[in-house]
């Protein structure tokens, strides 16, 4: 008897109209996405960016607890500027694109989250290797556009160490430094569109 009257309670809530909120689940929108990253080489930076990605994410305001992201980028898209160095990249000294096609990202978890921030907890497979990264998130809401469509964004910054997923590659220059850095930072500026349900 007492749990029927728990669920009389529960449906009279709903009918009405008390707020129950549910994720929407945004597809990434890769004209309005940037998945770069920043690396030193020698005595600058140099910056690149991966141009194929798909992915979606979870997000109602107010409920961290439900945010969740996946994302997979294809690592043959690296795009430096540079064409020699790019294929570069993608050989066996680096990414090694015939071998470890993809990157992927799954989050895991929302912690310190503030007004607009948060740290976004996740497992980043690179190169074949998986390894958990925290990344630095700023939100930016959610709203409609122009065109009566549901979009939401956010930054995502951190920093990998390259040799923890195994590309190890390098040259020491004469006054002992080595030719690329070992910390690569990451930028993403993500929009998604709303799915439809």
């Amino acid at each position: 008897m007492r749990h029927r009257r728990a669920a009389l309670v529960l449906a009279g809530m709903v009918l009405c109209g008390a707020p129950l909120a549910w994720a929407t689940t945004y597809a990434i929108d890769p004209d309005h996405t940037t998945v770069s990253f920043k690396v030193r080489h020698l005595f600058s930076y140099v910056r690149g960016t991966f141009n194929a990605f798909a992915g979606t994410f979870d997000y109602v305001p107010g409920s961290p607890e439900q945010w969740k992201t996946s994302a997979t980028i294809q690592a043959a898209s690296i795009d430096t500027r540079v064409e020699d160095r790019d294929t570069h990249l993608r050989s066996k000294d680096f990414f090694d694109v015939e071998q470890f096609p993809q990157i992927i990202f799954t989050s895991t978890q929302v912690t310190d989250v503030m007004a607009t921030n948060a740290k976004l907890h996740g497992l980043l497979t690179l190169h074949g290797v998986q390894k958990p990264v925290v990344l630095d998130l700023v939100v930016h809401g959610e709203g409609k556009d122009p065109w009566g469509k549901l979009r939401s964004g956010f930054t995502a910054t951190g920093t990998i160490n390259r040799k923890e997923f195994g590309i190890e590659w390098n040259k020491a220059l004469e006054t002992g430094q080595l030719l690329v850095g070992e910390d690569v930072e990451i930028i993403l500026e993500v929009e998604g569109i709303a799915k439809a349900l």
